[in-house]
């Protein structure tokens, strides 16, 4: 029987303006995701700097506690997945739950926030792939130039099928996670002088000054787990599958990083973590790993390390992309960003113009770069991190609004009652993250590094301000000067499987009544 209910994708531009479907199943969409976590680059960055900067010791429960947020988020967020299929995903669920001028406004921190992350890792892959080219090849190099080369070799990726870039996303992340596994293995195995302890999981250790700056920045390790939805239109089931992967995603990256944090801290030593992690940075994995596994095995790593940072950045690039597509095919970027490559389907002017603003954002921070052979810390200290916690700030912001907008939705359509859990769940989430973005924007002075009464700790967040101001204005000129594109605002894709439930509901009975 009939249900009313199909996977093909219908657009009010005609099938010419979809993305192609039947691309990418449950295990490639996995993969894509979670290697936006770059699972390496936070096991050797993020986790030394909540141990050594932040002071907490219970980073592992930490990682246990976003993860429970972050799931509690997911409920609503894969309720809305099954509903609404559009590459558009953050902005389309605002739209749909809150109204076009909201929608607008999420396009454009979406387009920022995603951008700047990968503007992020551009910086480290630059930084460490010259660190490694002077290292083994004896090739001296500024790292604008592996990170122009990376931005270019991305670019080329992006115009190509989905599917292919899940099989490159694929191998670099199994084999950076298995070399993960490994070290969290031998650190389990030959235990600091602490020996085998559970101290880190212990409530009492995420007490002082640090935990909320450590909120805020360890929740930007979970960041790449909610871009399932934005391949939507080119899965098989997209009613089935992006939820699916979803919860997968946020699970395992919980998991992954609460063991791999505790590993850590069980190689040095609880008592003595922070101030291995102060003293040695980023260095702290590879000298543990070192001192276990030796020389080879560590250069090894030191170079998934490099390669991961390259799929994290390919999936970021893809997501962005995909988010100007939609917005091309809605009215709110040139109609020319919402049309695909003929060959391969994929939004190949969306991934074009992000090439060309990635090597912008490098060539800018090079330009910079202003000392005679190159600041050592303008690619990380700056590049790095101040564009990745803008791009955190402004995802938590948009999981946050898409929260209050999976209740808005389905309130409005006659369902709270059916979906009363998942929707507690969403407003528990909603209220859990904006918690996080209020500690993000006190504390965004540490979080960059930049000390007290820094006019950076307000300009940075400014930023995701400052294009929530530009879209919701954007939003409301289009509403009163072009309103049947305002109208628009996240139909692109017309799978809205609550509207054809309720058509198909009123067709039978009206057929019953006559």
């Amino acid at each position: 029987m009939s249900t009313g209910i199909t996977t093909e994708i219908s657009t009010f531009k005609g099938q010419e303006r979809r993305l192609r479907a039947n691309r990418i199943g449950v295990a490639g969409l996995l993969l894509s995701v979670v290697a936006a976590s770059a699972p390496l680059m936070v096991t050797a960055g993020v986790m030394p700097t909540t141990y050594g900067v932040m002071g907490i010791v219970g980073q592992p429960l930490l990682f246990v506690i976003l993860g429970v947020v972050l799931t509690l988020f997911s409920f609503g967020y894969a309720e809305m997945s099954r509903h609404v299929h559009n590459a558009g995903a953050f902005y389309a669920y605002i739209a749909r739950g809150l109204g076009g001028t909201a929608g607008a406004a999420a396009s454009v921190v979406a387009l920022v926030a995603y951008s700047a992350m990968q503007f992020a890792i551009y910086g480290i892959f630059g930084y460490e792939m010259a660190g490694l080219l002077r290292k083994h090849l004896g090739l001296d190099v500024g790292w604008w130039l592996p990170a122009a080369a990376g931005a270019l070799l991305i670019g080329v990726l992006g115009w190509l099928k989905i599917d292919l870039n899940a099989k490159v996303l694929g191998v670099l992340l199994l084999v950076e996670c298995a070399m993960v596994v490994v070290f969290d293995a031998a650190g389990v195995a030959r235990p600091g002088p602490d020996g085998l302890s559970l101290h880190a999981f212990d409530p009492g250790t995420l007490s002082g000054a640090g935990l909320g700056t450590a909120l805020s920045f360890t929740i930007a390790s979970f960041v790449g787990f909610e871009q399932a939805a934005v391949y939507a239109e080119e899965t098989s089931r997209p009613q089935v599958v992006v939820a699916r992967v979803t919860f997968l995603a946020v699970g395992f990256v919980s998991l992954f990083f609460a063991l791999g944090s505790w590993a850590m801290s069980i190689a040095a030593g609880p008592s003595h973590i922070v101030a291995l992690a102060g003293k040695q940075g980023p260095d702290l994995l590879f000298a543990l790993t070192e001192d276990r596994l030796g020389s080879t095995f560590t250069t090894t790593m030191h170079v998934f390390y490099v390669t991961g940072m390259f799929a994290a950045m390919l999936s970021f690039h893809n997501v962005v992309a995909r988010y100007a597509f939609a917005m091309g095919r809605e009215g709110l970027l040139p109609a020319a960003m919402g049309r695909t490559s003929r060959t391969s389907g994929a939004p190949a002017h969306g991934s074009l113009l992000q090439s060309a603003v990635s090597l912008l954002a490098v060539a800018l921070f090079a330009v910079t770069d202003d000392r005679p052979h190159g600041d050592p810390t303008a690619p990380v200290q700056r590049l790095f991190t101040w564009m990745g916690n803008v791009g955190a700030l402004g995802v938590i912001l948009l999981m946050a609004a898409a929260s209050a907008a999976v209740i808005a939705f389905f309130v409005r359509r006659g369902a709270a009652r059916a979906l009363a859990p998942r929707l507690v769940a969403s407003g528990v989430a909603g209220v859990a993250l904006l918690v996080i973005v209020g500690y993000a924007v006190k504390d965004f002075d540490v979080l960059v590094g930049s000390g007290p009464g820094s006019a950076l700790g307000w300009v940075l967040p400014g930023i995701v301000g400052a294009a929530v101001v530009v879209g919701v204005v954007y939003g409301l000129v289009l509403k009163a000067v072009r309103p049947e594109v305002h109208a628009r605002i996240g139909l692109g894709n017309e799978a809205f499987q609550l509207e054809k439930a309720a058509a198909t509901a009123a067709m039978s009975s009206r057929k019953v009544s006559s």
